[in-house]
């Protein structure tokens, strides 16, 4: 029947008006600390930066033909196969081995079950091609073992960037992958991405070496210059700890000097290699060198054995704020390129915002003529609904903090549509009981009850068709399923809840009358 009780009549007050307080929150300021929520604008709304990384994977790809040279070496002198002219020469392994081993030596390469080599069943084929000339074997990445080498570069560089995003604390980053190669960044309302594109240009590979006291470069020392351009060093190649011992890495003002240092704290086997080298390295130079650039070469004064350390180097606090981000979000598996660029100015996000306003109130008016028109007091408490939908939906994607673009406004359009399609459902299915039935509150109480599952049913598939979107689609796309799915639930509340609860009222009161709808 069409009853309410009082517990459910104030339920559905109380989470109306709490919801339409939030909603209420984007359009005016209250000073309250517990409701301070609001809607986040999306790039196309309120503007912002747009980036387009590529991830360039040469050096992944080198370092992982370097890598195995090493493997090959120790897997074949544990198999007593020895290999002759062992070479790296553009992205080719070349090798030489003895006639009568050349058989055995291609078999451990070419096999299914081969360790040296993987063997990638569902694509069928190997990491490395085999290339045979005479005794001589050539090996060369295959075009799964390269996609397979950029897909995890580009796996770990998406990480590294949202990290770095994120610790900047930019309002609501979108941040996706694009092909195998390229990330995607946009930062809704930053204008000026300069300090971004420094930080996402940056690999920060962090690695402690000792200075020599050579005047030339010799095997297994480099030359490496300041990153001010100042000097140049001749540091040992074998590195002390890398970045990947950091545990965390902070600015801080040294009182003694009155300089900004970045502290850091390192893990127990970092802790361990730098208490032992500093131990035995007092009175050295030890270069604190970060992407091939040496950002200080302090003297070693005493042993650091508490795994903390500083360095210093001249920093304003933001780059010393700059480069303990960098350390704490780790280094990047390759360098990445900023192929993109695009600024998008306050102009075209109010623009854009105006154009879906209107758009959302031309409809919204229409449809509430056309209701009223059509249900006379019937279409007042389904108008009256439909607004309370509105600030329902508006308040829960206010309570979620969510991000609104362009193609959510439209979802909130087409919640408009859903909403009123499914009183008119409702109101035509009572006209039918009506004549059926003369008691007006059983009619109208079977009218809601027998349009109960068509509604469901137009809803639920939906709403379905949102949660793919969600899942399967990417940026703009999940806007849209987000504000419809959302719709759709509030859509049901509204019309089984609220315009029911109203309908009940007015039927139970005016029962007496003839033609109620």
């Amino acid at each position: 029947m069409l009853y309410f009780s009082k517990i459910k009549i104030i339920s559905v007050v109380i989470l109306s008006i709490l919801l339409s307080y939030f909603a209420s929150s984007n359009f005016f300021k209250f000073d309250d600390k517990y409701f301070s929520k609001n809607i986040n604008l999306g790039l196309d709304l309120q503007g912002g930066s747009y980036l387009l990384l590529e991830v360039d994977n040469k050096p992944v790809i080198i370092e992982t033909l370097q890598n195995k040279v090493i493997e090959l070496k120790k897997y074949f002198k544990d198999k007593k196969i020895i290999l002759r002219n062992i070479s790296l020469e553009n992205n080719l392994i070349s090798f030489m081995v003895d006639q009568n081993q050349l058989e055995t030596t291609i078999e451990h390469l070419d096999k299914d079950e081969s360790i040296i080599n993987p063997y990638y069943q569902q694509f069928k084929t190997h990491q490395f091609n085999i290339e045979t000339l005479k005794n001589k074997i050539n090996l060369s990445i295959s075009n799964y073992g390269l996609v397979k080498i950029k897909n995890s570069s580009l796996d770990q560089a998406l990480e590294i960037v949202r990290r770095r995003v994120d610790e900047i604390g930019t309002n609501e980053p979108n941040i996706l992958k694009r092909g195998n190669d390229r990330i995607l960044v946009e930062l809704p309302g930053l204008k000026d991405p300069g300090r971004i594109k420094s930080l996402l240009g940056k690999t920060a590979n962090l690695t402690f070496r000792f200075v020599t006291e050579n005047s030339e470069e010799t095997f297994g020392t480099e030359k490496v210059s300041f990153e001010d351009g100042s000097e140049q060093l001749i540091i040992s190649k074998r590195i002390v700890i890398s970045g990947d011992n950091l545990v965390d890495a902070q600015p801080r003002m040294d009182t003694q000097m009155n300089e900004t240092i970045v502290s850091f704290t390192l893990d127990r086997v970092g802790a361990k290699k730098f208490a032992k080298a500093t131990t035995t390295g007092v009175g050295k130079r030890l270069a604190i060198v970060l992407d091939e650039k040496i950002i200080s070469a302090p003297n070693v004064r005493e042993p650091i054995v508490g795994g903390n350390g500083q360095i210093s180097g001249g920093f304003t606090f933001q780059s010393a704020t700059d480069l303990a981000l960098l350390l704490r979000s780790g280094a990047l598996p390759a360098p990445l390129n900023i192929i993109e660029e695009r600024t998008v100015g306050p102009d075209l996000g109010q623009d854009s915002i105006n154009a879906g306003i209107f758009s959302l109130f031309i409809g919204f008016f229409l449809v509430i003529f056309y209701m009223f028109y059509k249900y006379k007091i019937f279409g007042l408490i389904a108008n009256a609904t439909l607004i309370i939908n509105l600030f329902l939906l508006i308040g829960i994607l206010t309570l979620l903090e969510a991000t609104l673009t362009l193609p959510g406004i439209a979802g909130i359009i087409l919640t408009v549509g859903m909403a009123v399609d499914a009183n008119v459902l409702i109101f035509e299915r009572i006209r039918e009981e009506t004549k059926l039935e003369k008691n007006p509150i059983i009619a109208f109480d079977s009218g809601y009850t027998k349009s109960r599952t068509t509604i469901l049913d137009a809803n639920i598939t939906t709403l379905i068709a949102a949660t793919i979107l969600f899942f399967m689609g990417s940026g703009p796309v999940k806007g849209f399923s987000i504000t419809l799915g959302i719709g759709i639930l509030s859509t049901l509340f509204s019309v089984y809840f609220i315009a029911r609860l109203l309908t009940s009222l007015y039927v139970t009161k005016n029962k007496h009358k003839e033609k109620l709808i």
